[in-house]
């Protein structure tokens, strides 16, 4: 039987823990994704297209909101208190199973080593499993992202067994281990 679909709560998400506070987008904060994402270290790890100027953040913030109205995925600026964002997490259903949450994250350059990532990851960890019923929390990480594996250490979170996961990132195909929180298999 196949799992049926499930959707993020509707209700504005605004996360507080770890000494962050993880909060929805909003126009005035174009700046700060420009900034975020217009790196070398982003651009090498994630799918997000660099040069990332203003109309690419335009279009990243449109992207958020119509998979946010659409229950798919909720994208959230990691900041110190609710402010300026220093990063960004991202909560979105998992393919092919849909009771699998998986998170992604990102940290500007001015803000890295300061452990931003691995507390925007607890805090998300938490949230995907008290509030939106997730069987297992799972991070996609590709071999040679040491920087995303201390996260995910970190955070709680341990290598499985599942095969890896191929993805299509900028015209080239990456294989991407799956990281679970606990003890990286599902639970029974």
């Amino acid at each position: 039987m196949k799992n049926q679909p499930r959707a993020l709560p509707v209700a504005p998400v605004r996360l507080a823990g770890q000494n962050i506070v993880l909060r929805e987008w909003d126009e005035a904060d174009i700046p700060a994704l420009i900034e975020m994402y217009d790196d070398p270290e982003i651009d090498r790890w994630t799918p997000v297209p660099s040069r990332f100027d203003e109309d690419a953040a335009r279009a990243h913030l449109g992207q958020a909101r119509e998979a946010r109205a659409e229950g798919r995925r909720v994208q959230l600026a990691i900041t110190a208190d609710g402010g300026q964002p220093q990063g960004e997490v991202l909560i979105w259903w998992n393919d092919p199973d849909d009771r699998d949450i998986e998170l992604a994250y990102g940290v500007g350059p001015r803000f890295r080593r300061r452990g931003l990532a691995s507390a925007a990851v607890t805090v998300a960890t938490g949230y995907a499993l008290q509030h939106c019923g997730a069987r297992r929390v799972l991070l996609r990480i590709e071999a040679g992202n040491a920087p995303s594996a201390a996260v995910a250490r970190s955070a709680g979170f341990a290598p499985t067994t599942d095969e890896l996961v191929a993805r299509e990132a900028k015209g080239r195909r990456v294989l991407l281990r799956t990281w679970c929180h606990g003890n990286g298999e599902p639970a029974p």
